[in-house]
């Protein structure tokens, strides 16, 4: 199985430190608001990783944060006027309902920076110690030139880094903030600002930079020196070169051996902004597709590529998804009458000739995890069990064929298998039971409805006439 790292900037055979076992570690999202299609793109890719690790056998240790103090956090909670982990609560929260719709399994430890802090501290208390961090006025710097090295992540220069900083450097002398040995040097920790969260340390109250809490989160939950980190490619550089600046500096061991980063996604062949009207939520695609019309979008590319959204790539997604569901439930009525027999010679031949589907499979996901072409393969299985089933095949062979398929879509994190449709009557009276608890001011038990109504895919509405629903 070979991985791209991007570290060597080529394709590794994978070799774990330690055999059997894989220590995992993806950057998570700061949580002022809901998750963006752009995050879910890492969630869907590394899940997808991790779950065709377990498929071969890895005993998998995942690790993926939320950064839950941050000044987007804090500014949101100001004009709100609640606190900050009002906020952050709120939004891992909702988080945790977007993940479960596009059915990314939760992570083996999801640690929260906030509850971090004291690790925090004494690894700044190290990198103080080993000369590569100083203090000035209650904020702590890290020495960027002291570590050899630094850039060898994003094959930056430190001297071209310094020339952009000069100007940089410029502006903060005129200000008079300019507290740093050297322009490149970043905050490890710093004072509180009136009215913002903050924590004891020695050096000040305040909190912890960015950088400091995945270093500390990966040693705690993993270990000093772990097999696979992974993120989006915009956090290649400061937040993983600096990682690495800090967890080598204070642990004296390489921190990761295999760097994965997934490519931007862009909407209609644009940078997805705010300002451009074209940012939308993975909440917001969910009141038109069902989420894993969106993991199945998402997994039509390579992870390295960028990918573009569009509705009418999400469009040909959910025609591609609908053609395995389909399959598979045609399957599963025709497995209700099939007869009770044992497979015939030419049913084992058909079986026999899904090995070779799975070694595509396989083979595409050995390369880099090339889910494009796993997909593929899945819709090679779903051609084969169309044009080779029919009432006449006994039982066992008719699951066998279900089987193969919905083995496969599950390491991509696909369901297929159609839970039974909500009848529209259960539907009304789950409604109306939903009114009655709002009547009750018992919001949580509506909220509870609503929600469940959703993870099946109907769509509540409440206008003025009453409620209405629709089919996702």
């Amino acid at each position: 199985m070979k991985i791209y790292n991007t570290l060597s900037r080529s394709k590794e055979e994978f070799v774990p430190l330690e055999e059997g076992k894989v220590k995992m570690y993806v950057c998570g999202p700061t949580v002022y608001n809901l998750i963006h299609i752009g995050n879910a793109r890492p969630m869907i890719v590394f899940d997808t990783v991790r779950r065709y690790l377990e498929y071969k056998g890895y005993d998998v240790n995942y690790v993926s944060n939320f950064t839950d103090v941050d000044d987007k956090i804090i500014k949101k909670a100001i004009e709100e006027g609640v606190t900050a982990e009002e906020i952050s609560k709120r939004y891992i929260k909702e988080c945790k309902k977007d993940m479960a719709g596009m059915n990314i399994k939760p992570a083996t430890t999801h640690p929260l920076a906030t509850q971090e802090i004291d690790g925090m501290i004494d690894m700044i208390k190290t990198l103080i110690d080993k000369g590569y961090a100083y203090e000035k006025n209650g904020t702590v710097y890290y020495r960027t030139r002291r570590f050899e090295g630094y850039g060898k992540l994003s094959k930056k220069n430190i001297d071209d880094l310094e020339a952009g900083h000069r100007d940089d450097a410029h502006k903060l002398k005129v200000s008079g903030e300019d507290e740093k040995e050297d322009p490149l040097d970043f905050v490890l920790w710093k004072p509180k600002k009136d009215g913002e969260p903050y924590w004891e340390s020695p050096w000040s109250e305040g909190r912890p930079g960015w950088h400091i809490e995945c270093s500390v989160m990966s040693k705690k939950y993993l270990a000093d020196e772990i097999d696979i980190h992974a993120g989006g490619e915009d956090l290649i550089f400061p937040h993983h070169e600096n990682e690495i600046a800090q967890s080598e500096a204070a642990n004296g061991v390489p921190f990761a051996k295999y760097w994965m980063h997934n490519a931007f996604l862009n909407i209609d062949n644009k940078k997805m902004s705010k300002s451009l009207g074209n940012f939308f939520t993975v909440r917001d695609i969910s009141k038109e597709y069902d989420l894993q019309v969106l993991r199945f979008f998402m997994l039509s590319a390579h992870y390295r590529n960028p990918i573009n959204f569009s509705h009418d790539l999400m469009e040909a997604a959910k025609n591609g998804l609908d053609r395995i569901i389909t399959a598979v439930t045609n399957l599963t009525h025709l497995e209700k009458s099939a007869k009770d027999s044992a497979m015939t010679e030419d049913e084992k031949k058909v079986i026999d000739s899904t090995k070779d589907i799975y070694g595509k499979f396989e083979a595409a996901m050995d390369d880099d995890f090339n889910t494009a072409d796993a997909i593929s393969a899945v819709f090679e299985l779903v051609k084969l069990a169309n044009s080779n089933s029919s009432e006449d095949n006994t039982k066992e062979y008719i699951t066998a064929l279900k089987e193969s398929i919905v083995t496969l879509a599950d390491i991509l994190g696909l369901k297929v298998i159609k839970e039974e449709e909500l009848l529209d009557e259960d539907i009304e009276a789950l409604i109306a039971e939903r009114q009655q608890a709002r009547k009750d001011k018992n919001f949580a038990r509506a909220d509870e409805i609503r929600d469940e109504l959703m993870a099946k895919g109907i769509i509540l509405e409440d206008t003025r006439e009453g409620v209405r629903w629709k089919r996702a």
